[in-house]
């Protein structure tokens, strides 16, 4: 319970500090985001609009700083993320509910997957160390060092260009209607399959090298000698006793990687023009949309955060040795 209690206070203190840098640091960038808003509309605003527009985004000169602060906070405890620039006058929490289903359902499956093949064959190769298998390292190593972008054009040129077999942009066929229909789910499948390969291809060498590299470590570890001594079948002993301990960093690196998901893969978003939240914050950030930078980073920090406290929880469950106090 103390650990517990101990991690749940770290992590309360971590996410008042990303709430709080993420109001104030939108507000350090240069230029006027309720400019930019009005150049939209070409100068066609009269001064008592603008001077509403100001109040109401909290950028009128009686308006400090620390009040804006102050019902920032406001509104996050009655879940109001407020009104989008870019999007003028769509409520943030809108704009993010559309995005984030497509990154998740995109990176979250494409993560899950690259982890669970990375981890089995580095699990493999590093129990065989010195044979064949080696050889399929520096491939991984290849592939570890090529930007995933360079991939995603380069799936673009050969099967969206040249072989046409697969559509090289967008979420799915613009003549249909987002329902849950056979054919609209096969065109979002047939839409994701390039960027998924794009981010399995470009991750799942990373997740063996680190695989194999712990699992070489602890197959020399006594307790694997011993497990071996028993007369154990090799399965039992590869991943009940080797491939368990050698899991560990692993965990710690996945559970990032899940909490990352939200933010998606902004250039692999731009690069197949993919509707998710990286894209919309890239546009966030041209337009200098507060609200919207500032909804975004915290639905990223607070998955970060959470994915860290699992992280930490099933660490606990694989290693007792964390739960001990000093």
């Amino acid at each position: 319970m103390i650990f517990l209690a101990r991690r749940i206070g770290f992590y309360l203190v971590t996410a008042w500090a990303a709430v709080t840098l993420n109001f104030f640091i939108p507000r350090m960038m240069p230029g006027n985001p309720v400019d930019a808003l009005i150049n939209r509309y070409q100068g066609q605003m009269s001064s008592d609009a603008i001077a509403s527009l100001n109040v109401l985004f909290g950028m009128d000169d009686k308006t400090s700083t620390f009040q804006q602060y102050l019902h920032y906070w406001s509104l996050l405890f009655h879940g109001d993320l407020g009104l989008s620039f870019a999007f003028f006058p769509t409520p943030v929490a809108a704009i993010i509910t559309q995005s984030l289903p497509w990154t998740i359902g995109l990176v979250g499956l494409s993560t899950v997957l690259s982890f669970i093949i990375g981890t089995l064959i580095g699990t493999a190769i590093g129990w065989r160390r010195g044979t064949w298998a080696d050889s399929i390292l520096p491939i991984t190593t290849f592939f570890s060092a090529v930007p995933y972008f360079w991939l995603g054009l380069l799936a673009i040129m050969l099967f969206g260009v040249v072989w046409q077999v697969l559509p090289a942009s967008g979420g799915y066929d613009g003549g249909l209607v987002p329902t849950f229909s056979g054919e609209f789910i096969g065109s979002v499948l047939q839409h994701g399959l390039l960027p998924a390969a794009t981010i399995v291809i470009s991750s799942v060498a990373g997740w063996i090298l680190g695989m194999r590299n712990m699992m070489v470590t602890v197959s020399s570890e006594d307790y694997v000698t011993v497990a071996q001594a028993k007369g154990l079948s090799e399965r039992r002993v590869m991943f009940g006793y080797a491939a368990r301990n050698a899991i560990l960093p692993q965990v710690s690196g996945f559970a990032l990687s899940l909490g990352f998901i939200v933010s998606g893969t902004l250039v692999m978003e731009m690069v197949f023009s993919y509707p998710g939240v990286g894209y919309v914050l890239y546009q966030a950030v041209t337009a200098k949309d507060y609200p919207l930078m500032q909804g975004v980073f915290l639905i990223i920090t607070l998955s970060v955060l959470v994915a860290n406290m699992l992280a930490d929880l099933i660490y606990a469950l694989l290693d007792p040795r964390t739960r001990q106090e000093g």
